[in-house]
């Protein structure tokens, strides 16, 4: 058997991927249900009332985070029949932090899994640097294709930035309410995210193996 739960390593010949459209929908849809569901927790609950033996909303967006978050990843199996290594690893935080959130009835685990996932992400990418893996060609192989120094550089710069989305969710969790950390999460993290890959673009472009976006070699 030549088959991997795990998704195979970039550029593997017959490599299965997900447009990285729905890919990326997969990935952001159970933020968008985590919000939605803390927002009109009280609305769901009216039109669920079995719903409300959890409490208020946000053990009630908690449930529905991973409930939306094994749907991803089953999603994704139909699909490839492999399991993204990025998601998998923030959906097995996500149950376990966040059954101990509806176990305990205490929000400070599920407010705390943000920071273990950016650090377990940063150890996984900076440790695998320390190995010689830029794993981080798992993530981004289907959008563009490097160098094995781009990756290197690439790699690092995410392991430092989950450092510190890391210290940020420390940050407001600790100091804020909870409806300002659930916005916070949701509106705010993306689009720092987004802004930190748009950061990107000059290293991409220089250490590109073809023309951004074009899907052809490129030439010298």
């Amino acid at each position: 058997m030549t088959e991997h739960i795990i998704e195979d390593e970039p550029n593997t010949p017959g490599r299965k991927e997900v447009n990285p459209l729905l890919k990326f929908a997969l990935e952001l849809g159970p933020l968008v249900v985590f919000f939605f569901a803390n927002s009109r927790g009280e609305d769901i609950v009216a039109a669920v009332p079995a719903l409300g033996s959890l409490g208020g909303p946000l053990f009630v967006a908690t449930a529905l985070f991973m409930a939306s978050m094994t749907i991803a990843l089953a999603v994704s199996w139909a699909i490839t029949r492999t399991l993204p290594l990025m998601p998998l690893v923030s959906g097995a935080v996500v149950i376990v932090f966040g059954g101990l959130t509806l176990w305990l009835h205490d929000e400070t685990f599920i407010k705390m899994k943000p920071t273990i996932v950016n650090v377990l992400f940063a150890a996984v990418l900076l440790g695998g640097l320390f190995f010689g893996k830029a794993l981080l060609g798992y993530v981004f192989d289907q959008a563009f294709k490097l160098d094995d120094e781009g990756w290197r550089k690439l790699t690092l710069r995410w392991g430092i930035f989950f450092v510190f989305l890391a210290v940020v969710n420390e940050v407001v969790w600790r100091n804020f309410s909870t409806d300002f950390w659930v916005a916070f999460k949701v509106w705010a993290t993306m689009p720092i995210t987004i802004v930190f890959m748009l950061a990107q673009i000059p290293l991409l472009k220089k250490h590109s193996l073809e023309p951004l976006g074009t899907g052809k070699p490129k030439t010298e």
